[in-house]
């Protein structure tokens, strides 16, 4: 029996499609977004409630969250605010998509999102920028690659599923400059240090393939006959030797890729690079996504600003002084 125009399953499908069609969300966001939704549909299954998007209402809302809220998140304990909110966002940006294709449901404002901490952004000092971009061996084909890639990352503040995607031939490394797609299908150019770019210039020049991707796996005999994406690097094989090479230099800090985004990040802005043009670096669309390095760079601030105005400044006198 086919399902009902107004039901949330056709509707959730028809949304996960506009989101990766129209908006170019990445497929991660797909996924979680379908997740999320579709635990709002079984919920309103288990409550006997018609899965219909017209029955979605403030109260059914209130009971769903409170059911998020009970949720086992695998490790003993419940799912966390943060959690929690992901399905919030979900639901609202449901709602208003719903709203724009002109069906009464719901307004999404009437979805109050749960508050939580600040993010805590880890990032690395300088120092341990250098170790970690020292850490591999250069004797073998897969080490200068994890060098260049290493440097890459760090220089250009790439998401790790956008320096997967990258293509040689896109990259100029003349002018050391390349464009690339990133979250919500924002495109944005990004610059290479002359390290970097030399670094690949070394990786590139030292292989002899015909693969199309800048950075490929070299485990194995190469197999003339794969596809250009069958010998891509994948997003988990960068976690994993970004992860093996914080291992090998015992760094205290458990670093992955993101946490050299945001070590790209904090050292342009410490070193005077203003909040807009970090956030187009980075390629947030909004500049309250970047904001989120300023109290990492405050105390830096808080820094120099001792060392450099109290200087100035003539002790006062306490009264015993006087």
């Amino acid at each position: 029996m086919p399902s009902s125009p107004t039901s949330i399953e056709a509707k959730i499908d028809e949304f996960l499609r506009y989101l990766a069609v129209s908006r170019g969300s990445s497929p991660l966001t797909i996924r979680n977004y379908g997740h999320y939704l579709r635990r709002l549909l079984e919920f309103m299954i288990s409550r006997n409630v018609e899965p219909d998007i017209s029955l979605i209402s403030p109260q059914l809302v209130q009971e769903y969250r409170q059911h998020i809220a009970s949720l086992s998140d695998g490790k003993g304990g419940t799912l966390s605010r943060r959690t929690q909110g992901y399905h919030a966002i979900a639901l609202r940006s449901f709602l208003k998509w719903l709203t724009k294709q002109d069906y009464v449901v719901m307004a999404a404002d009437k979805i109050e999102l749960p508050k939580v901490n600040d993010r805590q952004v880890k990032f690395l000092t300088e120092e341990q920028v250098e170790r970690l971009l020292a850490a591999p061996t250069l004797s073998n084909l897969s080490g200068r690659r994890d060098k260049a890639l290493l440097e890459v990352m760090f220089s250009t503040g790439l998401r790790v599923s956008e320096v997967c995607k990258l293509d040689r031939e896109k990259v100029d490394l003349e002018r050391r400059e390349f464009g690339v797609i990133g979250k919500g299908g924002h495109a944005r150019v990004v610059f290479l240090s002359e390290r970097a770019a030399e670094w690949i210039r070394q990786y590139l020049g030292a292989r002899r393939d015909h693969y199309a991707p800048l950075f490929i796996r070299h485990k194995g005999k190469l197999d003339i006959t794969s596809e250009d994406d069958d010998m891509r690097l994948s997003p988990r094989s960068v976690q994993r030797m970004v992860k093996k090479y914080v291992k090998k230099i015992k760094l205290p800090v458990d670093a992955t890729p993101h946490v050299l985004r945001h070590s790209f990040a904090t050292d342009l802005l410490v070193s005077g690079a203003d909040l807009r043009s970090v956030q187009e670096m980075l390629g947030h669309k909004n500049v309250a996504t970047t904001q989120i390095y300023t109290h990492v760079t405050n105390q830096r601030l808080k820094e120099v600003h001792d060392s450099f105005h109290n200087r100035h400044q003539t002790p006062v006198k306490t009264s015993q002084e006087e």
